[in-house]
């Protein structure tokens, strides 16, 4: 017998209407959940949350007005026990990480096969964590080199070294030049998503601006092993 309850209440959250209709189908045809809404905005997706009191949520993580990952955030405060998947097509370990760490309980590529997500639906809200055996070992790797940073002496600790592979090669095209958008051409990721890497280089190099960021950088031997200059 499955533990998960029985027409459990689903809301979709999802920029890409095209892709928010089809798994909206293919939840219908299951025909296990009610979806009780969709949307397109993450802050309207915010709102509906107190609205319907969902049992779980399908969180696309690159969002346009707001960041998927704040969502994740501002819902799990809420306090309501809404169980999160977040859904991207991005396999970036840094966001798998930080999405399980502000509150989703499962994380699965838009790119996945759909009995991937119906199971990712019934593992979470039978109180499990959700994430596909190509994911898993990348999320507890990321982890344990994550809690290694976390309780490494810091007193003569030089700050780069916290910064992710991906961190690392948005800062070196942010030190080359490029504005956001550029950035998210060259590595094939959206704005938002860039912002949110900038964001998380800002936090662990403990700077306010991308200009403090460079500096950092230059001082402290990035430019050692990249191409580091400054632009206006």
């Amino acid at each position: 017998m499955r533990e998960f309850k029985r027409n459990a209440k689903v809301l979709l959250i999802d920029d890409n209407a095209n892709h928010l209709r089809g798994v909206k189908e293919l939840i219908e045809i299951e025909g296990t959940f009610d979806v009780v809404a969709t949307t397109t905005s993450a802050n309207v997706g915010i709102t509906m949350v107190k609205k319907y009191r969902p049992d779980v949520i399908l969180m696309d993580i690159n969002m346009p007005e707001k960041d998927g990952l704040q969502a994740i955030q501002e819902i799990d405060k809420l306090g309501l026990g809404v169980k999160i998947v977040a859904l991207s097509g991005y396999d970036d370990s840094d966001l798998i990480f930080r999405a399980m760490k502000l509150g989703a309980k499962g994380y699965i590529l838009k790119t996945m096969a759909s009995t991937q997500l119906i199971r990712a639906i019934e593992e979470v809200l039978a109180g499990k964590i959700f994430l596909p055996s190509t994911l898993s070992a990348r999320f507890f790797e990321y982890f344990q080199k994550s809690h290694k940073m976390e309780t490494a002496p810091s007193c003569t600790e030089n700050l780069l070294t916290n910064l992710t592979n991906r961190e690392e090669e948005v800062l070196e095209l942010l030190t080359e030049g490029e504005n956001y958008k550029g950035v998210a051409t060259k590595l094939f990721i959206s704005e938002t998503t860039v912002k949110t890497h900038v964001n998380s280089i800002f936090q662990k190099l403990q700077v306010n601006d991308r200009t403090q960021a460079v500096l950092y950088a230059l001082k402290n031997g990035f430019g050692n092993k990249k191409r580091v200059k400054i632009s206006a």
